[in-house]
């Protein structure tokens, strides 16, 4: 009695490391089909190239939003200038730092001395 059930437990055990196998083969191929249909890595001339006059700095300026209307009236995102819930914004006439400064809030955190 204990040859039958060894030796089906070792059938199991066969049948269980096939279907494994099996499974495992079937990975393998669909993850290579995968792969052949994705784009190719660029290769090495066709990487972006540093502009001629060196790195791009970050460019600083002060904007100012547009004027809503005055009327009373209430705006919807499509009816904004740029469309789509953006509002638009243009170069602030004067690019001095202290123009732009905002005046003591007096919240929290201000910068106060909080006497």
């Amino acid at each position: 009695m204990e040859i039958a059930v060894s030796s089906t437990a070792a059938l199991l055990m066969w049948i269980a490391g096939l279907i494994v196998v099996g499974v495992l083969l079937g990975a393998f191929y669909w993850g290579r089909r995968v792969q052949a249909r994705e784009t190719r890595t660029p290769r090495p001339e066709e990487q972006p190239k540093r502009p001629y006059d060196g790195p791009v700095r970050e460019e600083r300026e002060y904007r100012e939003p547009d004027e809503m209307p005055q009327d009373g009236g209430r705006l919807t995102p499509h009816e904004l200038k740029e469309g789509y819930g953006t509002s638009s914004t243009h170069r602030s006439p004067s690019q001095d730092p202290e123009d732009h400064r905002k005046g003591d809030g007096g919240s929290f955190g201000s910068g106060g001395l909080g006497s």
